[in-house]
């Protein structure tokens, strides 16, 4: 008689790109995971789950899941592949690398972001391969390095307001960002906030499903949230709404900030933000009195606001507002944008950057931004950019669907001098373009160790189940690569668990009971962390103060001031090309897809339907556009087709193509990526994929 065993529960994470890094209960039975949930008793996953992840069973048991090492048969982009040993992978891959290294190893270039947010499968193992073979290093940009450098010239350093007390807050102002999509455990701290007798205000270009459930919804032309920032300081300023006693504390250069905002009159920043005076006003006094009465106050601002071209300045002056009105007293109170900072991570021992040095004779190698590689990809050898990138390799990212200017994007990879290898879950736009594809395991197939970038607690991955198929970790494919060039160092027989046992510093405070083994057991554990980091002051910048002016801006030829920095392609900024291209175009985040991830999963896909454009009622009665119709989006850079949603969730001005596609679900195969720039931001050298000027045309019938 068979036996079949109980079902076990297994405590894994979310490694998803979003905030709330929830802890995972994983039901297994018989080595097959049957169910994925939220954990009740972490208190920021509360045992909720988003649609995507509650699905994640559908993800790990695919049926297009990748589970064999592939050869490419067909032409680049193709999608033609064949099946190989593991043993023929790695030598064809190790022989290239040789060959390309010998003449110059920097055109060798890893590609990765955040397709896994985890410590070992992330940037750990991979990195020392790529540090010791002296590779070309990647600036890591697409999402989030506007807004932090303009967030750590004024705060010092990415640490925020806690999530767990957001429902204690009385005015909620949600600032760029989507939670109901994107952020939703933080969205439900709000609700009980709301419940409680908050107010909730949004400040968005665009009428989202968060502002839609917001008392207030401030809908300002994209790329003006510097010029809303300056016009409540004037404001607030003007009108004496501030704690004077947290100002001369706590805060450099408030007279220089006053001086400032005085050109920014309410009419003067309802003029350049496309709303009205009373709104400039209203916000300040609000966010002022509600302050001076001992309430909290949060400002939640998030990664949209910062993907133009002054997004880093937007960032900045955002982060000025809750020190002048003394919003960081409260635990929930003050701004949160990133709590990455919280987390002591020991990024000397994970990544290794001491082997580059020991074999580059102490030099750096040069850096490629991922945000321009269409561009880097079709540049030729020189003495300003180094030699032609040769061979890449590709983890955790999809940058054919996900970088800007995707048709640059597209030729580049489709060059048969450049070899591709790319280590994925699916076949997806990039790997369509591989020379080698490799399969990689999922979350529940391997073990990881999370930081944050929305709560504070360490988080730890077990694996639920064995590989499926010849699927191998990230970890363990840069091993198996790096035994197979030769390099013998130790660092590249450390385990995962050796690995996580040391990827915080246990010498920091924060991180001083860590004990990888304890994690494990418990899944989650919060740092010794403050509800209120900044109460008393203690900011990370050089005078330990939030500077209002900045001397490292100046020294970094910034103006030190908080100040507003046009859109590249606006009315304003530039007329000419408003005249051809009169459209505003923004590309947020689809609620039922995680950047590119998941739009592979059917039931997700189905949900969210098709490539649509939401463009407003008046707009489209001036080009014939009515519901439903399907038309055409584009600019100079490039094109895709879409179906029109009639709708005044946009404002006049401003089409929204809620992304991001991969391009082979697309009718046209193409996405919204197609019309964004590779220009980069003010500072952190970011994308400005919400910086676009486009026309938009019915399609003719049929086409």
């Amino acid at each position: 008689m068979n036996s079949v065993s109980e079902p076990i529960l297994v405590r894994a994470v979310c490694p998803h790109d979003c905030p709330d890094t929830c802890a995972l209960l994983v039901t297994v039975k018989d080595g097959v995971a049957t169910e994925v949930k939220g954990d009740p008793d972490h208190p920021t996953t509360a045992g909720v789950l988003c649609t995507k992840v509650s699905r994640y069973t559908d993800r790990t048991y695919h049926k297009d899941r990748l589970l064999h090492p592939m050869r490419r048969v067909g032409k680049k982009g193709e999608g033609k592949f064949e099946r190989i040993s593991w043993d023929e992978a790695l030598d064809t891959i190790a022989a290239r690398l040789k060959e390309v290294s010998a003449r110059n190893p920097q055109a060798i270039l890893p590609y990765s972001y955040a397709g896994t947010m985890g410590l070992v499968q992330g940037e750990s193992m991979a990195m020392r391969f790529f540090n010791r073979i002296g590779a070309s290093q990647l600036d890591r940009t697409i999402c989030a390095s506007a807004g932090a450098a303009g967030y750590k010239y004024t705060v010092g350093t990415r640490l925020g307001a806690d999530t767990e007390h957001v429902q204690d807050a009385r005015l909620i102002i949600i600032w760029g960002g989507n939670p109901i999509a994107s952020n939703l455990h933080f969205w439900m701290r709000v609700q009980e906030a709301k419940r409680r007798g908050a107010k909730l205000i949004a400040i968005d270009p665009y009428r989202s499903l968060s502002a839609e459930k917001c008392h207030q919804h401030i809908a300002l032309l994209p790329g003006t949230d510097a010029a809303l920032a300056l016009g409540m300081m004037h404001v607030l300023i003007n009108e004496n709404l501030l704690d004077t006693d947290y100002i001369v504390q706590h805060t450099l250069g408030f007279e220089q900030l006053k001086q400032r905002v005085q050109e920014w009159t309410p009419q003067h920043t309802a003029d350049v933000c496309g709303i009205s005076a009373e709104e400039v006003v209203q916000l300040a006094r609000e966010y002022g009195a509600a302050a001076r009465r001992g309430e909290i106050t949060l400002i939640r601002a998030n990664y949209g606001l910062q993907r133009v071209r002054g997004g880093g300045m937007a960032v900045r002056n955002i982060a000025c507002l809750p020190a002048l009105v003394g919003a960081w007293r409260h635990a929930g109170g003050g701004l949160q944008l990133s709590t990455s900072d919280s987390f002591p991570k020991n990024g000397a021992f994970l990544q290794r950057p001491d082997l580059l040095l020991q074999h580059n004779n102490g030099v750096p190698t040069r850096t490629i931004n991922m945000s321009t590689i269409g561009d880097d990809l079709l540049r030729e050898a020189s003495a300003d950019f180094g030699p032609r990138v040769e061979a890449m390799i590709v983890y955790n990212s999809n940058p054919v669907a996900v970088a800007p200017e995707s048709g640059k994007v597209a030729q580049g990879f489709a060059r048969e001098d450049l070899f591709t290898v790319v280590l994925e879950h699916f076949q997806t736009d990039t790997a369509d373009y591989a020379d080698i594809l490799l399969p990689a395991t999922t979350q529940l197939e391997h073990i990881d160790v999370h930081a944050t970038y929305g709560h504070v607690y360490m988080m730890a991955n077990n694996a639920a189940i064995a590989p499926l198929g010849e699927a191998k970790p990230n970890s363990e494919i840069f091993r198996l690569l790096a035994a197979r060039i030769g390099f013998t160092e130790d660092c590249f027989s450390d385990s995962d668990d050796a690995i996580a046992a040391q990827a915080f510093d246990r010498s920091h405070p924060r991180a001083a009971d860590y004990d990888w083994e304890r994690l494990k057991q418990t899944g989650w554990q919060r740092l010794n962390m403050p509800a209120a980091p900044f109460a008393e002051g203690g900011f990370g910048t050089p005078s330990g103060k939030c500077e209002f002016y900045s001397a490292r801006m100046l020294a970094d030829g910034l103006d030190p001031l908080p100040t507003y920095i046009a859109p590249y392609e606006s009315a304003a900024s530039n007329a000419a090309l408003a005249q051809k291209y009169p459209l505003a175009m923004i590309s947020p985040p689809a609620r039922n897809f995680l950047n590119s991830s998941f739009v592979n999963v059917q039931s997700l896909r189905d949900t969210e339907g098709e490539p649509h454009l939401d463009i407003h009622p008046d707009d489209a009665a001036a080009r014939g556009i009515v519901n439903g119709a399907e038309v055409r989006i584009f600019n100079d850079r490039g094109s895709m087709l879409a179906k029109a949603r009639v709708t005044p969730k946009a404002r006049v001005g401003l089409v929204v193509g809620l992304s991001i596609w991969w391009k082979k679900f697309s009718g046209d195969g193409k996405n919204a990526n197609e019309v964004t720039s590779q220009r980069l931001t003010d500072m952190g050298n970011a994308p400005t994929f919400y910086d676009v000027l486009v026309q938009v045309e019915a399609c003719p019938s049929g086409v």
